[in-house]
């Protein structure tokens, strides 16, 4: 995680530097009020506390506030938007007292954070969500952990409160699970209840009633295109293999192409929009992908290989899904990883 840490008192300095040496596996930047930072080197807060957790909200995945809590809340409070998309946000007493997740203790991570900064300090971690409070099976805790993307929101939070109130909802997965399952997780073979989490990658597998849908992210998507092809013919034609195919586009982590395409505006625009990764291989590199892969004369001609869409998506991928479209100057194909759950 990249984690900023804010202090606001000479004590609160001294814990600042204490952490960010500590917590190697992450990387921490210090921040001081500029009266007691100067003295133990440490940039300042600047130009304001609000400029900076607004700069803070937007390239960190973590801040740390060593002081009141108020000065936390209130530093925060208009840049919160999203537990989808909030940074972690804790917040320590000055003497290492007490720690506490504030924001994003599930999904941006700021509960298991509190833990490693108590190991650190000796202080005492303050953790409030109900799930962890009552020891029950926690929906986002679990998507963040096994890679998956949480459709709807409102049903993850229903989730919750069903599984906190002591009920139970269904589980089922479409991939191979390891671990235990929570006794408060019903087996789709065993009941059908009304309401029920589903491991996916198409968000039309609706088992339940309210099907609460878990996308891991398995999906690469081969592209090959014309020179300067738009974005959003790419797009179209990307999104319609995904559709044929029933796979989310949620589902997707990266795209993969040929070397020659690192740099096409239409490709970097459409991953760019979706948040996926983007690899691409050179000729020789195509080559070595394991398969049967559909020839075209022509591609060769201008590539060197005779596939580009099949070949890049395995090669990055795994094992191909759907074989090669081809429509209006735009080829795509599909592979998936192999994946499992793991409680």
């Amino acid at each position: 995680m990249k984690i900023a840490i804010a202090s606001f008192t000479r004590n609160g300095c001294a814990w600042n530097q204490k952490l960010c040496a500590a917590l190697k596996k992450h990387s921490c930047e210090g921040y001081a009020l500029e009266k007691y930072g100067k003295e133990a080197g440490i940039p300042a807060i600047a130009p304001s506390l609000p400029a900076w957790t607004e700069r803070m909200f937007q390239k960190m995945d973590a801040i740390l506030f060593i002081g009141a809590c108020g000065i936390a809340v209130r530093s925060i409070a208009p840049y919160v938007k999203s537990k989808k998309t909030d940074p972690a946000v804790l917040c320590m007493d000055e003497q290492g007292k007490f720690v506490i997740s504030l924001l994003s203790g599930h999904i941006g991570g700021a509960n298991e954070l509190t833990e490693e900064v108590a190991a650190v300090t000796g202080a005492v971690p303050v953790i409030t969500t109900a799930t962890d409070v009552n020891h029950k099976f926690a929906v986002d805790v679990f998507a963040v952990k096994n890679h998956c993307e949480i459709c709807e929101m409102e049903l993850a939070k229903e989730a919750a409160a069903l599984l906190v109130d002591g009920k139970t909802v269904g589980f089922c997965s479409r991939f191979p699970v390891d671990g235990t399952k929570p006794e408060e997780l019903i087996p789709e073979e065993a009941a059908k209840p009304s309401m029920g989490i589903c491991i996916t990658t198409s968000e039309e597998d609706s088992p339940y009633e309210r099907t609460l849908h878990l996308i891991p992210k398995v999906i690469t998507v081969g592209i090959g295109c014309k020179k300067n092809t738009p974005a959003g013919r790419i797009e179209e034609k990307v999104l319609a293999a995904l559709a044929a195919a029933g796979i989310s586009p949620k589902a997707v982590r990266q795209a993969a192409s040929i070397d020659l395409k690192a740099q096409e505006p239409g490709i970097l625009q459409l991953v760019e929009k979706y948040g996926w990764q983007y690899r691409t291989f050179s000729a020789e590199e195509l080559e070595t992908a394991e398969g049967e892969f559909t020839p075209s004369p022509f591609v060769r001609k201008i590539t060197g290989i005779d596939n580009v869409c099949e070949r890049s998506a395995v090669l990055a991928g795994g094992r191909l899904i759907k074989k090669k479209k081809a429509a209006d100057g735009v080829t795509v194909a599909l592979a998936a990883a192999d994946w499992r759950a793991v409680f």
